[in-house]
Formats: structure tokens, sequence, C-alpha cells
């Protein structure tokens, strides 16, 4: 995180205190707590869970600093010099961020998984840029998630809000001076020195960004989470703090002890009652900002008092002197170590790596922080500084854009495998159930054998299809083709397939995990002169779930699932389709929270019994798809760090099948009159599920099938489907 120099405000606005009187040790000690808690919390010490809000603590100091600092110049001299401002910002903070930067996307290239590089240098650029907190909104970034590839330049997103915010807060002083001298026809200087338009000020900025924190907590968390709109409230509580100084000073020794003691209770609180299941920020926040505020109000009146006793204490400083480093080598360091090593660290590891990424912070503080925040001939000049924040961005950008195009696309380098092929004849008009069940089995039987068969694959093979080369393309092509419309898009265009003049109508509806059916039934409905349509909208099951959380009115004001369902099932009465085929995504409220839905749960396996009698009663047959195995990781991304070794990538069917799960879903779908097709086999053995089947790669990422995967089911899919149709 960013440290703005040590300055507290005076409680005579007008005067000028040396920069020894200006000094907090307090708050030096309290940007050590700050860091502290992030670093134990990235290392996964217990008892820190709560260990991320060290950045809001960073966010209200940063407020605290940088707003009384602005505050000081335009009342002593009636403006803002900008140039000094970001001149100051660009040699303190670029070249250190910039050098730690590079060094990532060096390492990165050498110790990741060649398919996550790419991902992590473009997460560098736009970090040197000082966007990739909104690089990581664009991307639905969960920062919380553990089942998905980590960057190591996640935490790069809290100095992007303090660079955004370093360019408003200024225009922010400037405009509300220039709005007093409009309306109250002051001169320059009178209009800086009056307090309290600022503070109305600030105080409106706190009140809006914290409701649009509330409302977007649980409607879009990566919005809340890494933006500034969500995020300035808690700059606005320091700044608030800094313009009411003297307020502060008039605190007695007793109470500003209880104040700052409070504030400090108040943060490890934070730290260790909140967890990564916390819905954050929303009213948690609360916590770390409020209690970061008390402590540095209570330090106005007496930095050595209370609390600040402890802060001020040499150890707690010399943590808070290097925290800026710190903060920047320490998650890199915790997340390519492990690569390094080639396996996961212990506890104690994970404490010596951090340790090893304080030694780091020392050095960076010694031989780049520290001589180029002090050598003379760039501090006198603003322009000499700004050329050297912007020489350090461009120096980390250019090293990106060159790794980018020097970073090999891997490929397999196994033996050739040839591709799974099922066949199947054609189940003769009027045959009993037996015989549709004897067809279904067959064509089932042939793709065990060919999963059993891939469970001792070595190397990816070198014709293994989809490619890595492909795997980008195929995962955007899910949401290019129109068929699964986003998780914000409403409507439903007509995606329909096969001989489109079919009086047979095939409906496939469903959430994501439908659309990855898309090319078998797609197939199936060519071979059998089907008209197939294809209904789905990503994280919207076509069961009603009628969730209950309290937030799920407003995510239903973002996703539109309930007006989406309510429209396809109008739409399924009257076109009237002989079969419906129904899939869902089963990693709601595990792998994926922001619906408020859980798999399996009651709610869950009773809308499943509701929608397959809802279809049913329009005069269709059901067919309600079990899940697919989840890894719980992204496969491609696995085997292109484990080339001759795929069994590295295999996950174990107990963790990627949830059998109790599916039989009450079984059971759920006949209930409703419908039939249940369990798809673990075309997937798993009895102990392991391969990744690769023959030549094909299963995954195009955690969870969804490959195109090519799903289009050599076909067959399966036809038999099932003939089945459901002839005695569903």
């Amino acid at each position: 995180m960013r440290q703005a120099d040590s300055i507290s405000p005076a409680q005579d606005l007008r005067g000028r205190r040396s920069e020894q009187k200006r000094f907090r040790p307090d708050i030096e000690g309290l940007r050590a707590v700050a860091v502290l808690a992030v670093v134990l919390f990235h290392a996964e010490v217990p008892g820190v869970g709560g260990g991320y809000v060290g950045v809001d603590v960073f966010f209200v100091i940063s407020g605290f600093l940088i707003t009384g600092l602005l505050w000081r110049e335009a009342n002593t001299t009636g403006t803002v010099r900008l140039r000094s401002f970001y001149g100051a910002r660009a040699r303190r903070l670029l070249p250190a961020s910039a050098t730690v930067g590079v060094v990532t996307m060096g390492a990165s290239v050498v110790l990741l998984p060649a398919l996550q590089v790419k991902s992590v240098i473009w997460d560098g650029i736009t970090s040197a840029l000082y966007v990739g907190n909104y690089w990581f909104i664009m991307r639905g970034v969960d920062y919380f998630a553990s089942h998905k590839a980590l960057s190591p330049f996640q935490h790069y997103w809290s100095l992007g809000v303090e660079e955004q915010f370093y360019l408003v807060w200024p225009a922010l002083i400037i405009g509300t001076a220039w709005l007093i001298r409009r309306v109250r026809r002051r001169t320059r200087a009178e209009a800086t020195s009056s307090q309290r338009p600022y503070l109305v000020v600030l105080a409106l900025t706190a009140v809006v960004s914290f409701a649009l924190s509330l409302a977007a907590t649980p409607l879009a968390p990566p919005v809340a989470f890494f933006s500034l709109p969500t995020r300035a409230w808690q700059l606005a509580i320091g700044g608030l703090v800094a313009l009411t100084v003297g307020r502060w000073q008039r605190l007695s020794p007793r109470a500003g002890a209880i104040t700052g003691w409070a504030g400090l209770a108040l943060i490890l609180l934070a730290c260790g009652g909140l967890s990564s299941a916390t819905l954050y920020p929303g009213i948690a926040a609360l916590l770390p900002t409020v209690g970061a505020a008390l402590v540095i109000a209570a330090g106005c009146a007496s930095p050595e008092g209370g609390c600040g006793r402890v802060l001020g204490l040499s150890p707690m400083r010399a943590i808070g002197r290097i925290s800026y480093s710190w903060y920047l080598w320490h998650w890199p360091v915790l997340l390519l170590v492990p690569a390094l090593l080639g396996h996961p660290l212990g506890l104690a590891a994970r404490v010596a790596a951090a340790l090893l990424a304080g030694g780091l912070a020392l050095l960076t503080l010694r031989f780049i922080e520290n001589p180029l925040r002090f050598a003379a001939p760039i501090r006198r000049s603003p322009g000499r500084s700004l050329a050297l924040g912007g020489a350090a961005t461009a120096v980390a950008v250019c090293v990106g854009l060159a790794l980018l195009h020097v970073v090999p696309t891997p490929i397999g380098r196994g033996t050739p495998a040839a591709a799974l092929k099922v066949t199947t004849a054609p189940v003769p008009a009027g045959a009993g159930l037996a015989a549709y069940d004897a067809a279904a089995q067959r064509a089932v039987a042939q793709v065990q054998a060919a999963v059993a068969a891939s469970v001792d694959i070595k190397a990816v093979p070198s014709n293994l299809d989809p490619s890595f080369a492909d795997v980008e393309a195929e995962q955007k092509a899910y949401m290019g083709s129109g068929c699964l419309r986003t998780p914000t898009q409403g409507g439903q265009p007509e995606c329909a397939t096969g001989d489109t003049e079919s009086t047979t109508t095939v409906a496939v509806v469903g959430d994501s995990h439908a659309a990855i059916w898309n090319p078998a039934f797609k197939q199936a409905a060519a071979d059998r002169h089907w008209r197939l349509e294809t209904l789905a909208k990503a994280a919207c099951p076509l069961m009603d779930l009628r969730v209950t959380n309290s937030f799920r009115p407003l995510v239903e004001l973002l996703e539109h699932c309930e007006q989406w369902r309510a429209e396809i099932m109008t739409r399924l009465r009257a076109e009237h389709p002989r079969l419906v085929v129904v899939s869902a995504f089963r990693g709601y409220g595990a792998d994926e929270s922001m619906t408020g839905f859980n798999a399996y749960d009651p709610t869950w396996i009773d809308g499943l019994t509701r929608i397959v009698q809802q279809l049913r009663s329009i005069g269709a047959k059901v067919l309600v798809l079990g899940p697919v195995p989840d890894p719980h990781f992204d496969v491609p991304t696995c085997l292109s760090a484990h080339l001759d070794d795929v069994t590295a990538c295999l996950p174990r069917r107990s963790k990627a099948v949830n059998e109790s799960g599916i039989a009450a879903e079984s059971a759920a779908a006949k209930a409703g009159g419908g039939q249940y097709a369990d798809v673990t086999d075309l997937f798993c053995t009895a102990d392991r599920c391969p990744v690769i089947v023959g030549n094909t790669l299963i995954y195009v990422d955690s969870s969804h099938l490959t195109f090519e995967y799903s289009r050599l089911l076909a067959p399966v899919m036809g038999a099932l489907a003939d089945r459901a149709l002839a005695h569903g």
C-alpha cells in the first residue's frame, strides 16, 4: 500500500510547523499493524482470517495525510501546486512499484504455468498503469477465490485505488474552493480558509460512496471490493479527521487514550473476527475503517499517549517504514516460491517466505525508495520527479509488452492419440424401454472404456484437441454465439439449429452448464432431423429457487434471472417442445456465491421437482442431466504446467463428484415425472476423473466442457434423448 509523508495537520491551519513536528510516530506504527495484518492473512497464519482489512487501514491513513497536506497548502497559498504534489507522489511511489512489477513479470515467465503467464503479464501491465483494479473487475476476479489460479499482481488493486484517489482528491479541493468563490464571491484566500464547505463535500462523498459499497457488495462483489467509488468513503473518513484536527486535539489525555485503544481494538477485532467468507466490504468494513480513524484522531491529541505509545515503539516504526515495499513484495513471493520449489508451502515455510519478502523490502527501501526520494536534484524539481515516475512506469509497461511476444504457447509433447469415437445404431420404432436402455448403455460403455484407458496418459498428446493455442478463443466463443446470455443481458434470442422445419422440437435449457451440451445435442438433432433450441443464461438455472437472501432483490435488478425464467416458461408453453433437457452448474454456494443459490440444498431439490412438474404440465418430456464432475481448478492451466505428467491434473472422483447430491436430484426429477441422467461415468472411473480422453481436452476452464468433447458425446446424448422421448 501507499505511504504518504507522515504529516499531521496543525491546529493553526495558517501556521507552518517544522518537518519534525509534523511527524507522527503513531501513524508509522499504525502502518505496521496494517501491513502485518495483510501479510499474515496472505501467509494463512491462523487467527488472522480478516487480515485483508489492513488495506482499509491504509486507505484511512492516506485519506488523513493527503487531505491534510492539500488543505495546508491550499490554506497557505490559496491553491494547490499540482506539479509539486504529483511529482512528490511519483518520486516516492512509482520506482519501487515498477521495480517489483518487472521482477514479478520476469519470475512469472520462468515459474508459472505457460498458459497462465500471458494473463499475469497483462495483470502486470495494467497494474503498472494503475488501472489494475478495474482490469480485475472486468475479469470478474473474486479476491477471496481459492479454486482459481491467483495472480501475483492481485494485491496491486489497492495501488490503483490510491493512484486514482491522488488524481481525484486535489481536484476535489480545488473545485470546492472555486465553488465557494463563485457562490460567496470570496477571494482565493477566503475560499480556502473556510473549513465547513470542505467538511460537507467530504461527508457527502463518504455517504454516497458507502451507499454504493453497500449496494454493490452483494450485487457485484468485484466492483465493491476493487473500485474507487466504493472505497472512497474510507479515504474520506480519513480526510474528515484531517479537517477536524483542532477538535480532536482538545481531547483530554484519558479520553484520547480510550479513543485510541478502542480504535485499535476494532482493527484487531476485524483481523481476528472476519474471514474470507464475510460479505465484504459492506457493513463489515466499518470495523477497520472506524478503528483506524479513532487511532489517528486520538493521536492528534497525544501521539505518544495511549496506544500511540505502543505504536511508536522502534520495532513498530521500523516495520512501518518498510510497509510499502513489504506490501509490494509479500504476495508475489508467497505465490511464486511454491512454484519454484514445486510444492505447496506449510505454515512455517509461508512465514519464512513472508520474512524473505520483508528482507527484499529492506533492500528496496535502502537502494531504490530512499535514494530517489531524497536525491536533491530530483526532489527540488517537480518536472524531474514526474519524469522519473513516468520513466519507471514506461519501463514496466514496455517490459510487459516485450514479454508477451516471447512467451511461447505450450504444445503437447506426448505421442499423438486417437480421438474418442462412439458408434450407435438406431432403435427400431415401437421398441420397448429395454431396447432404449441397451442402446444408451452401449454408448456409455464405449466412453467408459476410453475414459479408463486415459487415466494412465502421462504426457499431453501432441495432437491435443483443442490445442492450448485455441483454448482462449473457445472460452470467448461461449458468449459469442448469442445462445448463451450473459448475467446482465435480458431476453433470449431464437437459437434454433438442426432441422428448423421439423415438428419435433428439443429444447436445451438452463445456465452456462446447459449451453455446454449444445454441440452434443446439435449433432444429435442433425442426425435425427429434430429442431434444437438452446435457451441459456449464465448464472441463472431454470429452477425457481425462491432464495430468501435479503440481498436477492438487488441481485435480481442486475441479473434479471426471475424475469428470464418467466420469459422462457412462456416461450416453452407457446412452442410445445417434445423434450426439454435441463442442466445447471452445481458450484453455486461454493465456487460461486453472488447469486445466493446453493446447489443440492433443500431449496434446490424442491425447485428441481417443481420445474419438472411445470414442464410436464405443458406436455413436454423432461430429461435432467446430472452435473459434470468439477475439478475445482483451471484444467488447461494445470496441464500447461505438467506437459509430461498429466496425472498431476487428475482430480479424484470423491472430490469432483457429489454422489449424495446426485442421488437427491435423481429422486427429485423422478418425483416430478421426468428422467434423470447421471453423466459421471462419461468422465470418471471409480477413482479418478481424467481431463484428457484420447486426444480430446475435456475442460476449457475449471468446469465447462470443450466444444470438442461435448460433440464427441453426441451419440450418448442422442441415445438418452431417444429414450426420454419414447418412454419419458
